[in-house]
């Protein structure tokens, strides 16, 4: 396959503003008040798979938002590539953080993209990788290299767990029918050192609830002598780790796979330098589960998080209460052989266990998903490390990540494919934060791989 750099220098200017005016809608799912504008997204998102050379393009309805799928059908004989990415993007809060508005994208340079990254809420994740495929089409059509054939089901439910999507797969399976999954919603270890996603974590995320008295009370008049629904919510949660970091809900670890000492110093082979990713988040030591480095702590290793916690006065000034209610959300990222709903039951119980005479708790479970291996020496990996070899000049590192992406199990299970994860983005891109950004030079640089990999996995299916 000839390169895509002179059709992507010439159309450059063209590729960035359409990513920008895709990022302008706020798609986001967690909140239903930006409902009108997910399904604005979706709409733009079919008008460009039209456009792109898609010969069939529908907006598929589901119990929630609506998937966009798309396809080009050359030859049945020949393979075909699913790709999967979202329209929809987690909420920009908070707002104060942001150095400009988060669905008002601008370009600027930093210190690693001195060719200018655009910043905006999705720009990463995963509006601007989930473009890359489809401007990697438009470049395979447009000059006659489309090697195979190719689907395309982009969903608006991934920030809030994915739940329609398992119910559209599995009615789907004939129109999903595959070769294989290609999907870049992951990283990459540097514009240096391209890497592969070969493992992701699962997750549990569950929210927390603790009922005290029956109404807020004075706390001069009730102090000491009531349990305190904040005080005791925080207790609970700083238990569930011991002195080591290490997770106190019993069965947690029964099913953790434990790699091999030559697999984890196969792992510290990729390049990492301590002070600079300490550096990059205003940290001055990391923290973790005693026994483990940094990037095994992040990868494959499980962990338990409050993503947040609220009740009682948050208000300006002073109000001398004790909360009726203590609120937290908790997410537990699970490695390989965890299963998320056991690991759901078991935090159910143990923190429902550790409560206090006082007061009530309450667990409510939100989403989760499993975690995920894909092996190195499958067709599609071979596929893509030929196609990092061929536009990066260097032989990928396969990599474990520490992010879920559940529904990539969810295919194994359903449409029986593997799923290659060829992402593009950086660690420094603050997706979920404040600052999003992605690169110019790693969104061309992905439009510019993905047809060398539909070029090298047709060669290697013959």
């Amino acid at each position: 396959m000839k390169s895509a750099k002179p059709y992507i220098e010439k159309n450059k200017d063209r590729f960035i503003d359409e990513l920008i005016e895709l990022l302008k809608i706020p798609s986001i799912s967690a909140d239903s008040a930006y409902k009108k504008d997910v399904l604005k997204t979706a709409e733009a998102v079919k008008k460009q798979l039209e456009k792109a050379g898609c010969d069939a393009v529908e907006i598929c309805e589901t119990p929630g938002y609506p998937i966009v799928y798309g396809e080009k059908m050359i030859d049945k004989k020949l393979p075909t590539i699913l790709v999967y990415g979202h329209y929809d993007v987690q909420p920009p809060d908070p707002l104060d953080l942001w150095e400009s508005p988060p669905f008002e994208p601008v370009i600027k340079k930093t210190k690693l993209h001195p060719e200018g990254a655009i910043f905006a809420r999705g720009s990463c994740d995963d509006k601007g990788q989930m473009y890359m495929h489809v401007k990697a089409l438009e470049y395979m059509t447009e000059t006659d290299q489309l090697p195979c054939n190719v689907k395309f089901m982009i969903e608006g439910e991934e920030e809030v767990g994915s739940s329609s999507l398992e119910w559209f797969v599995s009615k789907n399976h004939d129109k999903l029918a595959n070769d294989v999954i290609l999907i870049s919603d992951t990283g990459m270890i540097s514009k240096n050192t391209p890497s592969i996603t070969t493992g992701l974590r699962g997750l549990s995320y569950v929210e927390v609830e603790v009922t005290g008295p029956n109404r807020d009370l004075h706390s001069g008049l009730y102090g000491g002598a009531v349990a305190n629904p904040i005080n005791v919510l925080t207790k609970m949660i700083a238990s569930l780790h011991d002195e080591n970091n290490h997770i106190t809900i019993p069965g947690f670890y029964d099913d953790v796979e434990e790699l091999s000492k030559e697999e984890r110093e196969k792992m510290a082979e990729a390049p990492f330098n301590l002070k600079d990713y300490e550096e990059s988040i205003a940290i001055d030591s990391v923290y973790g589960e005693k026994g483990y480095s940094t990037n095994e702590r992040n990868s494959i290793r499980p962990t338990l998080d409050v993503n947040g916690i609220w009740g009682g006065y948050i208000g300006e000034g002073a109000k001398t209460v004790i909360a009726s209610q203590a609120f937290a959300k908790i997410s537990m990222r699970l490695v390989p052989n965890q299963d998320w709903k056991k690991i759901t039951e078991l935090f159910k119980n143990h923190f429902e266990s550790i409560a206090p005479k006082g007061v009530r708790v309450k667990v409510k479970p939100h989403h989760g998903g499993q975690a995920y291996v894909t092996p190195i020496n499958s067709l599609g990996y071979k596929a893509a490390e030929k196609a990092y070899e061929e536009t990066f000049g260097k032989t990928p590192i396969p990599q474990r990540s520490g992010g879920s992406i559940p529904i990539v199990a969810l295919f194994e299970k359903e449409l029986k494919s593997k799923t290659i994860l060829m992402g593009f983005g950086l660690d420094s891109d603050a997706i979920h934060s404040p600052n999003e950004h992605f690169g110019i030079w790693n969104y061309l640089k992905g439009i510019e791989t993905i047809p060398q990999f539909y070029h090298f996995f047709t060669e290697m299916s013959k």
